[in-house]
């Protein structure tokens, strides 16, 4: 009797055992299975290199191509002016006279000047006056001829190109103060003024084409070309400064116009990742895009240097290497070599 209890008391307690480590199994199964629930889950996308154009857009205001303001530096009154805004002038052309009450009593004394010398200088011919009398005549002469001509030169008043008259500041019989008498622009060609980064120094030159578009205008695009580049880099913006003629057929481009530039500098192999990959770093300009690394289920956070937006993506120039997984959804929770689940690998 006691034996057989004792039988049934060992095998109670084996029993016991095998549930109990049964138990633990279950447990330990149960703990992974919430450990990998807790994985942050996020979608991937596999990306390559691309044929990207490497394009520069920008935007500027449209200039006259030459701007010449007609002034005179004698207080003479104006006596008429020849053109009005909008008049069309061509290089050459008297545009503004001033009142010559003083040129014919200078032109008088021009004249007498000149006698003076022509019989000094005859007279130290046959050995009568001094070479000093002869110089001095010749000094007074070159001087009372200046004076004649830069009275001629500001009494009728001449444009120095040929443009259209965009302001006059004065009437007949004003007596002209600081501002010009009238502001000529010459508009055939025109030009705007872009500031390039200076990445791309070498990538620009004179005579390259650009395309360029107006508001104004719609879809109706515009060829222009480099007509000068500067050859200094602005070292606070890190730019230099591009100026762009354009031809203006029928002065259909006015000065002010809002001008959209588009520069073509070829074409490169380059990552492209979605926008939805690109994380900005709070308190900072720089971006960043989560990589996958399948070996491992990690994800690591790269600086990326972005290029241009293509629609719904980024041309990327540094940070992702080609035939990345980068990940597209679940950011918020991730952090630099933080364990993944993912969820649609493409």
């Amino acid at each position: 009797m006691y034996k057989f209890k004792s039988l049934s008391i060992l095998a109670g307690a084996a029993v016991l055992a095998m549930l109990a480590s049964c138990g633990g199994k279950e447990k330990e199964a149960a703990t992974a299975t919430d450990a990998a629930e807790e994985l942050p889950i996020v979608d991937v996308l596999k990306v390559h290199q691309q044929d990207v154009a490497q394009v520069g857009s920008y935007t500027a205001t449209v200039e006259a191509f030459k701007t010449n303001n007609i002034t005179t530096s004698t207080a003479n009154r104006i006596k008429e002016i020849l053109v009005d805004v909008g008049s069309h002038v061509n290089k050459g052309q008297k545009v503004v006279v001033l009142d010559d009450v003083t040129i014919d009593q200078l032109k008088v004394r021009l004249d007498n000047t000149e006698r003076e010398y022509q019989r000094a200088l005859k007279l130290f011919e046959i050995g009568g006056g001094t070479q000093q009398s002869v110089e001095q005549l010749k000094t007074e002469l070159d001087a009372a001829r200046r004076q004649y001509q830069n009275m001629v030169e500001n009494t009728v008043l001449v444009s120095p190109i040929s443009g259209v008259v965009t302001a006059r500041n004065y009437d007949p019989g004003d007596l002209p103060g600081q501002l010009p008498i009238l502001t000529i622009e010459q508009v055939q060609p025109v030009k705007v003024i872009v500031n390039v980064s200076e990445s791309d120094y070498t990538r620009v030159h004179k005579g390259m084409k650009v395309n360029i578009k107006f508001d104004t205008y719609g879809d109706e695009e515009f060829t222009g070309s480099v007509y000068l580049i500067h050859p200094t880099v602005d070292a606070s913006t890190r730019t230099f400064t591009v100026e762009i003629t354009i031809d203006n057929p029928g002065d259909r481009i006015l000065p002010g116009m809002f001008a959209r530039v588009t520069m073509n500098f070829g074409h490169e192999m380059r990552v492209v990742v979605p926008d939805r990959a690109v994380v900005k770093q709070t308190g900072s300009g720089n971006r960043y895009v989560f990589v996958y690394h399948p070996e491992t289920q990690t994800v690591s956070y790269n600086k990326v240097e972005l290029g241009q937006r293509l629609d719904n993506a980024y041309e990327v120039i540094s940070g992702v290497p080609d035939n990345s997984d980068v990940v597209t959804t679940g950011q918020t929770r991730l952090t630099d070599g933080a364990k993944v689940q993912i969820k649609n690998n493409k």
